[in-house]
């Protein structure tokens, strides 16, 4: 069963929790991030984009980046932009997006459990991002990154959580300027708190990675590193926990650069074999259905079907993103390892199907493919067999910010 434990956040101010908070670490890249922050010195991302502060010619890898993300997260303690809960809690964090709210519940999860499988995976991770935070977080003793895990739904633990929201006010409460609302609740009370690490204990068998994965290995892998001198705190990780019933998977949509020496004309006769092509002139193709996708060639949309016998109905082959990349990134355009194929790229459903046309339409791209979201059941179905999902196969929104909630494990 799910052991989750409370834990003393460093968290800022209220006055400053808009100022603080910043979007993860891992959806910008430097110079996002520098332009994100800039004129703001209460930005989270001099702690998790530390380069953002030192000469752009530095590795963004190097200790040099580990040791500025130390110090800027000291200086931010001992100007009381971030101070310590004096006892161990759980934390409600409420994210709303365009009228739809999704609540979750911060804490810390065993590090065990993700050891021994009581926290599934459905990815595999890349030792370079794995070591990357690993330096971050021996090197500031903190786990600034939020792993983002779901369950499946429990009344009870529904119910604690729904009125505790409402018969308390948040500790913060602010819109961000992607018109995402942020809001967090503190669970205090000491018998509160036991009756939800009881709820989960008792009715919680696991958990699923959401998104975080190498977040959740790293915190992992840093535990394993401290040997005799690991703390209490490096036992667990920092952690979100949404109740399935809450949770919206977006679509994550793929795009091409070239189509392996063939003209579009020769392409499409090439896919006919597998899918039923049907032209949708300049009308976008957003996918209503599994085994529908939307393609974008030569200023035209196509809506595909995925033909009977082009796919098996084991839990990894009847997902579309594996129906995609058998039928047509491989067979036809050559693409085998999409985790490591720099012709491929991959764009996050809340990127709109405009940004497919923009990439194909100034000569970037060659031919872009819209796929239908993957379910939350299809999620569970695949970690609960043990398989892995084809890299990039889930997007989630909206994101938890940053800052808010960090875990110091010393």
């Amino acid at each position: 069963m799910a052991k989750i434990y409370p834990f003393k956040a460093l968290r800022p101010a209220a006055e400053l929790a808009s100022k603080v908070a910043s979007r993860p670490y891992d959806v910008l890249n430097s110079k996002e991030a520098k332009k994100e922050a800039q004129g703001n010195s209460y930005s989270f991302l001099h702690i998790t984009k530390s380069e953002i502060d030192l000469d752009p010619d530095v590795d963004v890898h190097s200790q040099e980046v580990y040791d500025k993300a130390k110090q800027n997260l000291q200086a931010f303690m001992q100007r009381n932009i971030l101070f310590r809960e004096s006892k161990p809690c759980y934390y409600i964090y409420e994210l709303v997006m365009d009228g739809r709210s999704q609540t979750g519940l911060v804490c810390g999860s065993s590090v065990d459990d993700y050891e021994n499988n009581i926290i599934k995976k459905h990815e595999f991770t890349r030792p370079e991002k794995e070591q990357d935070r690993i330096n971050h977080i021996k090197t500031t003793g903190a786990q600034t990154g939020n792993v983002f895990l779901a369950y499946r739904s429990v009344e009870a633990i529904d119910n604690l959580v729904n009125q505790w929201k409402k018969d308390r006010n948040p500790i913060y409460n602010f819109t961000a300027d992607d018109g995402i609302q942020h809001s967090i609740w503190v669970f205090n009370d000491t018998e509160t708190i036991s009756r939800i690490t009881s709820l989960f204990e008792e009715q919680v068998p696991c958990t699923y990675i959401a998104d975080g994965h190498h977040r959740a290995a790293s915190a992992a892998k840093v535990k394993a590193s401290l040997t005799h001198n690991a703390t209490e705190e490096a036992n667990y990780f920092l952690t979100t926990l949404f109740p399935s019933s809450q949770l919206q998977i977006m679509d994550y949509n793929r795009t091409v650069t070239d189509l392996n020496s063939l003209s579009p004309e020769e392409f499409l006769h090439s896919i006919g074999n597998d899918f039923d092509i049907q032209p949708s002139g300049k009308e976008e193709v957003k996918p209503a259905k599994l085994h529908e996708f939307g393609m974008y060639i030569a200023g035209n949309w196509y809506l595909l079907k995925a033909k009977e016998g082009t796919y098996s109905e084991d839990p990894i082959g009847v997902l579309d993103v594996t129906i995609l990349q058998n039928n047509i990134l491989e067979k036809v355009l050559g693409i085998h390892d999409p985790r490591t194929d720099n012709r491929i790229d991959f764009i996050g459903g809340i990127r709109g199907l405009n940004e497919l046309v923009k990439k194909v339409d100034s000569g970037e791209m060659a031919v872009a493919f819209s796929l239908f979201p993957v379910s939350i059941q299809q999620l569970f179905d695949i970690a609960d067999s043990g398989n892995v999902m084809p890299p990039k196969s889930t997007w989630f929104e909206p994101k938890l910010r940053d800052g808010l909630l960090t875990h110091l494990i010393y």
